[in-house]
């Protein structure tokens, strides 16, 4: 079988978060290649018509998707799996809706609250207007907040000064408006939640069903104790730093935390459901120290390189990451056979 695998363009002086697409693309080759399928690689930019043709011209089976941004921003990822959909051809991983919820902290926010399913407060900026998600009654200052990126993965601008304290929802709000001008995009507060975080994977068992996969936790044991605990960017991203060597992942829990692992799996579940996720995705948490569980985040169609924390989860469980690819593909070839009876 033919697969296409798509993936944005990149740069060749591009940093190392973009660069990365370029080695999922070839794990995922690799992994097609040894179940008998032949993989063409299709790099994707806002040439619309080009990859239309393109697609015409190869006719895969299958288009695998790897497109994380388009334009220079997340935002319009969505893009190629909705393009696919209008020409008929079978896309792996989430849909164009899916993505367009999860792609904005704010609409995934909107949608897990509407569920009640936990996630910290957020502040927000309209135009000069503050809006608050979740519970006002939770905010109480002084209080410590995240400055998140609405529309960016790969802890985009999120490093130490991500962490504020603000004595009022003032001081929030100019923070929020500074680092929409440090970074050049928009930005909102979260509440921050100081404990421990974990990340969940979920995997279509290839039928639309999710099976939740083992959680990792992610450590920060040797942080001092005034260095904020978050995986910023440095810890995802620049290989030479103390965070990215200084947050471990592991598997390994005792007994004292089976109810916690039994709850983050529920919660997981529940959220890909809530965002109508499909194919693969990746649930974080931050656990605070009353025990409460809180969804930060939720990633669909999380990063497939062999290092990173899919490939791990699947390593851990037993699942051959060949047998996931194998399991991303079947998924898509039903909801496409679901789309055109």
């Amino acid at each position: 079988m033919l697969v296409a695998i798509l993936h944005n363009a990149v740069a060749e002086d591009a940093p190392a978060d973009e660069r990365d697409v370029l080695v999922q693309a070839e794990a995922v080759s690799e992994a097609l290649r040894s179940l008998g399928h032949e993989p063409v690689t299709v790099s994707v930019t806002l040439d619309l018509e080009g990859l239309v043709h393109r697609l015409r011209e190869v006719r895969p089976a299958v288009a695998f998707n790897l497109v994380e941004a388009l334009g220079g921003t997340d935002r319009l990822s969505p893009v190629a799996p909705l393009l696919c959909s209008a020409i008929g051809v079978a896309c792996t991983g989430n849909d164009a809706d899916a993505l367009h919820v999860t792609n904005s902290k704010h609409l995934t926010k909107q949608r897990l609250t509407a569920t009640a399913i936990p996630t910290p407060t957020a502040v927000y900026l309209r135009g000069d207007r503050i809006a608050i998600e979740g519970k006002t009654s939770a905010l109480s200052f002084p209080a410590r907040f995240l400055l998140k990126a609405v529309h960016e993965h790969a802890s985009f601008g999120m490093d130490d000064g991500a962490v504020i304290t603000a004595s009022s929802i003032d001081e929030v709000a100019s923070a929020i408006s500074d680092r929409h001008r440090q970074f050049g995009k928009p930005f909102f507060a979260e509440a921050f939640i100081d404990g421990r975080e974990f990340n969940l994977s979920v995997l279509d068992r290839g039928d639309g069903t999710p099976e939740v996969l083992p959680a990792a936790e992610i450590t920060f044991e040797t942080f001092p104790a005034d260095k904020p605990r978050i995986v910023g960017y440095a810890a995802k991203w620049v290989s030479d730093s103390f965070e990215y060597s200084e947050t471990p992942r592991r598997f390994d829990f005792g007994p004292e935390d089976k109810h916690l692992l039994e709850e983050l799996r529920e919660l997981a579940e529940q959220t890909w459901h809530a965002l109508g996720l499909a194919g693969y995705a990746r649930v974080d948490f931050r656990v605070d120290e009353q025990g409460r569980s809180w969804v930060i985040e939720a990633n669909a169609n999380p990063c497939l390189s062999l290092d990173a924390g899919f490939a791990a989860a699947l390593a851990n469980c037993g699942i051959a990451y060949k047998e996931a690819i194998r399991r991303i593909i079947a998924a898509a070839s039903a909801r496409n056979g679901k789309y055109h009876q």
